[in-house]
Formats: C-alpha cells, structure tokens, sequence
C-alpha cells in the first residue's frame, strides 16, 4: 500500500499532535483511513484511535478521547489488502494487545505465513499488516526478544515483498523498532527526541536531520539513542544528512488548494534550475563526468512513470534533435518485466519526482546488475532512485504535495532541455536566455486564471468526455493534459497524435464533445487544424491552444507567446493545468486527493 508513516518517541513533549501534524503533511500518501497508537505510560494504558476517512476526522477523534503520552506512532493508508475500513486501519494490533504496527508496501506470502504460523489467531482485518504483526507477537511468547522477533518476521518475507515497518511493544513504550525493504523510511535526530518518518517533509517542523534506513536493516530509536543493524543482526552506523528545505514551503499559505499554489511556483521553478545549472558567464554546470558518460553511450534508455513519462517523451525529442543520440523512453512497470533489446552501451535517465517509484527502482536494480550507467532526476535528494543511480540531479522545484504533479513535470522537462543542450553544439539558441523568457510567459499565463476558469465551467464541467490532440511534441502535451484532466476531475479524457483521429476515435465525437487542439509545432499546425475541421464536422466543441506565429482569426482558443518549437511544451502544459484545476473545483471534488489515487507510489 501507499502510505504515509510517523513515530515520535521524546523526553519532553506530547506525541499526538506532532503525530497528527505529520499524517496531516503526508496525507497525500493516503487518504482512506488513519490512525495513531500512544503508549500512556502515566495510566499504564495504551491509546488506539483510528478512523475511516480523512486525518482531520482523526484528529477529531483524537481531541475527543485525550490521548495523552510522549512516544508513539501513527499512519494514513491507501488501501491495497482490504477496503477501507477502521478495521483494516493502521496501527494494527496483535490479538495479545502488546504490538502495535504501521505498515507501508504489499508482503506478497502474507496468506501462506497465515496458513503456516497463525492458524489459531484471531484477526480481525483483511490486511497483510496484521499477519506481520501477529507473527512478531508469536515469535515473542515463543522466546525470542521484540527485535529478534521482527528480524525473524521480516526474514520470512517473500524477496519480492517491500515494506516500511514501525512497530512498537507497550512493555518498552519509549522504544519504536523500525525495519524496511524497498519502501522508503527515515529516521529524524533531535535533541531528546527523535522521529521516523516515511518522507521528511512531514517532520520538517520538529528536524531537518535524518538517517537513512537501507533495504533489509532494522532500527532501534528511543529518545536519546538511535541503533542500526544490518541483516545479520550486526549493529552499523550511518552520519545523517541534513533536508535543506524551509518547513514553510509545505504550507499552503493563502491557497484552497496545493494544486495551485504549486502551478503558481512554476516560474520560480524554472529560475531555481537556471541558478542551479547556469555559471555567471552562462556555462552549464553539470559534471563533466555526467557528459562523457553519456556522449560515451550509443543509445539513451528514458525510464519513468505516469507524468514524469510524459516529460520523458517531450526529453527523447531534445535528446536526438539537440545532442543527436537515439533515445527510446518506456514506461518503467513493463520495462522491469518485458525488457527490451538493448543497445551495446546504453545509458539509463530516470525521471521521479518522488525518487520512491517502486517500479523505476525494480529498473534500476536490473540496470546496476548489468552494469550499465544511469542518472536519476528527481524532486527529492538522497530518495531510493537518487542514493542507487550512478548519477543524480536535482530538479529544485522544491516539495510538490498535490497529488497531480505540475511543477515538478515542469522542472523534469527543464532539466532535460539543459541537459540535452550541454550535450549538443547548438550556438544558434541561448537557452538560458530563452528558459528565463519562458518562466516569465508562464507567469504571464498563470495571471490569466480567470480565462481558463471560465472555459472549464463551460466546456468541461458539464462534459462526460474529452480529447486532446496534437502532433509532435504537442502528442505528448496531449497525454499529459488528458491525464491531468481525468485524475483530478474524473471527466473522462483521451490524449493522441491528432491524426490518429480517423483511424478509431472519431468514433466517439457527438455533439459538443470537448477536442482541445495543441499547435505550437511549425510544420504540423496545418494539419492540425484539418483534424480540428473533421471533429467539428461530427459536432465537437474545438478549443486551440497555439503559438502567436500559428495563430489564425477565428481560433477559439488561447494564444501563447512565441518559443523555440522544442521549448513550447513548457508553456502549452500550463493551461491544460489550469483547466484540470478549474474543472474539479467547478465539479466540488477534492483537487489535491483525487479518489483511488496516492502520490507516491512506492508498491508494484
């Protein structure tokens, strides 16, 4: 499952609200139930709550039931092993009362260990959670100790299970023990306290320093002590690492909704990757490493997910046009299974802006197997993709928390664009002169929200379907637009090559059917508006999205400025952002947690 996990264990403080306050920040990891267990070590009496639904109906539970205690842990789950339900909710419990557990990932044998050990345990949820903590509660009235007990649990574990452990005994209510295996886990250091945290920005108010906790290690974390083991039960150190991050920036400030306040940072995005990646006399300062190794390579394997994928296509075009080497992009949950013939001296570029996509990381371990090099570009440092690449980079657009990623997807194809031209011997374009006019036109466009909120209410609203079309790099806008509009606004929506439309998806054009064209592609527009001609001829709604330069009078549509053909993705994604916002807001949905969805995605 995707979830979001915290545990606090201090000398000094009350735990729930640190907790709660962390769940809130990590909701987006998450959304259909919660819960938090607190030892009270004063009453001698342990605290569960949990509850269906979202945190903030945790935390009313919470307030009412004056949970009280300085250690404890807590989680908001997506549910993948039964519904969800205050049962199936974490913390799950071991029939015993003694070990409550938080879990995120998917324990693949979770029903033969059933079988074989718990036979004459009562459960009372559906979830592979419960399994693992009725085994470390069986393992303990056997003999062992509580971290023995979770090192054999965990031991048991099929190889292709991942899981994020957080487990805590009520006879030791100060301690948290912490295991992991391909789900991510960081441990926070304080001053008489510490916390553990399956991403940082959820406790980036109590710390901003962390310890990574590797594949197959346990933790032991109490107020003033953190222990790590390897798998052989053999204690190991680790220095931690700072999050340079301002807890500020997770707020949402004045804004209803994440969403937009993160299309609204798009401009300062781009400026943050040119502080990043431009020298004051304009050289671009990536590793020259990076670049051989690369000019080295006879072919480029993009390998992503979802909308960083999306971002990928739009990078293979600057790759072969700008820098002149093949570049194939694949969806990295087929890539792990169904992988290609590779050329003899590939290398490897991974997009993620959570640097946690499981499916990407089941990649990456094949491709570090083999041998081959590989670059990581993600949102988040010192993430899972970013410590096992040979390479990483970051994209600056700072924490992205709506569940629709914008800005990040902005930053990737950013990234890419620099990259691109760092291996190229362009002189005919400055790029970093043309990327600071885009973010100036992006802004120029997010200003204009009042347009694109009134199209939407109009045209998409009340629409049951939708399609974007375009050619060239304006297909692959399409994809990303049409995705965007049906995650968060549930309108159904189609993305593809325009002139794809008469060999199947004319089909489905009646009367005022939304088809929103893309032309920002010279030497496709024309066409373009031929294919816009036969869906208006079926009834379709036309709305363009084009360049100045292919602008014509009569287009019912929104004009953008004029830009390096290869760069127009930049500024063409942007209304089809604003579009999806106003569309879920003018249907009442919940733009930032779009039902059955989770934002990071850390399970196969």
């Amino acid at each position: 499952m995707y979830c979001g996990i915290v545990g606090y264990t201090g000398l000094n403080y009350q735990s729930a609200p640190i907790l709660l306050k962390g769940l809130q920040k990590l909701e987006y990891r998450g959304y259909d139930s919660a819960g938090i267990f607190v030892p009270d070590v004063a009453d001698n009496m342990d605290q569960l709550v949990k509850e269906k639904g979202r945190v903030s109906e945790l935390v009313d539970l919470v307030d009412r039931s004056d949970v009280s205690g300085t250690a404890g842990i807590a989680h908001t789950r997506w549910a993948t092993h039964g519904v969800p339900s205050v049962e199936n909710a974490h913390p799950q419990m071991s029939a015993n009362e003694r070990f409550y557990l938080v879990h995120n990932g998917v324990i693949e044998n979770y029903l033969e260990l059933k079988h074989k050990y718990l036979t004459d345990v009562p459960f009372v949820s559906d979830t592979d959670t419960e399994v693992a903590v009725q085994l470390v509660a069986k393992f303990v009235e056997d003999g062992l100790t509580t971290f023995e007990a979770l090192q054999k649990m965990t031991s048991l574990l099929a190889d292709n299970s991942a899981y994020g452990f957080l487990l805590m005994d009520d006879q030791e209510p100060d301690t948290m023990y912490v295991a992991k295996r391909k789900s991510p886990l960081l441990i926070g250091i304080g001053e008489d306290f510490n916390v553990v945290t399956s991403d940082a920005l959820a406790m980036l108010d109590e710390t901003h320093d962390f310890i990574e906790l590797n594949d197959n290690e346990i933790g032991v974390i109490k107020p003033e002590s953190v222990r790590l083991f390897n798998r052989e039960g053999e204690e190991i150190s680790r220095e931690p690492f700072h999050v340079d991050i301002d807890a500020s920036e997770t707020d949402k400030g004045t804004y209803e909704y994440y969403m937009l306040k993160e299309i609204d940072e798009q401009p300062v995005a781009i400026r943050r990757m040119l502080d990043k990646y431009f020298g004051e006399t304009g050289e671009i300062l990536i590793g020259d490493q990076i670049l051989n190794d690369i000019k080295a390579a006879d072919r480029i394997y993009i390998v992503a997910a979802g909308t960083s994928y999306h971002s990928g296509l739009i990078g293979a075009r600057m790759f072969e046009s700008w820098s002149g080497i093949p570049t194939e992009v694949h969806v990295s949950s087929e890539f792990a299974y169904e992988q290609p013939l590779l050329s003899e001296n590939p290398f490897f570029i991974f997009l993620s802006q959570s640097g946690e996509t499981a499916d990407s990381r089941e990649v990456l371990q094949n491709v570090n197997r083999a041998g081959f090099k590989s670059l990581t570009m993600t949102n988040v440092e010192k993430s899972t993709l970013w410590r096992e690449a040979t390479y990483a980079l970051p994209l600056m657009a700072g924490p992205e928390i709506a569940v629709a990623s914008t800005k990040a997807y902005i930053a990737q194809v950013t990234l890419q664009a620099i990259l691109a031209y760092a291996l190229s011997d362009r002189i005919d374009l400055d790029l970093e002169q043309e990327l600071s006019k885009i973010a100036v036109d992006i802004q120029a466009i997010v200003d204009d929200k009042a347009v694109f909120e009134k199209v939407a209410n109009e045209l998409l609203v009340p629409a049951h379907s939708a399609f974007y079309i375009g050619r060239g790099a304006d297909a692959d806008v399409s994809l990303e637009a049409a995705l965007k509009l049906k995650e968060i606004s549930y309108v159904q929506a189609e993305g593809f090559p325009a002139g794809e439309l008469k060999h199947g998806t004319l089909a489905l054009i009646e009367d005022g059917t939304p088809v929103i064209a893309l032309m920002t592609q010279p030497k496709t527009a024309g066409l373009v508006r031929g294919n816009i001609a036969e869906t208006q001829a079926r009834g379709a709604e036309a709305y363009t999205i084009t360049t100045k330069a292919l602008a014509e009078p009569g287009d019912t549509g929104y004009v953008l400025p004029d830009v390096d053909p290869l760069l127009a993705p930049l500024l063409s994604v942007v209304p089809t952002q604003l579009l999806a916002y106003y569309t879920s807001l003018g249907r009442g949905l919940d733009v930032d947690h779009p039902r059955n969805l989770a934002k990071s995605v850390t399970v196969q």
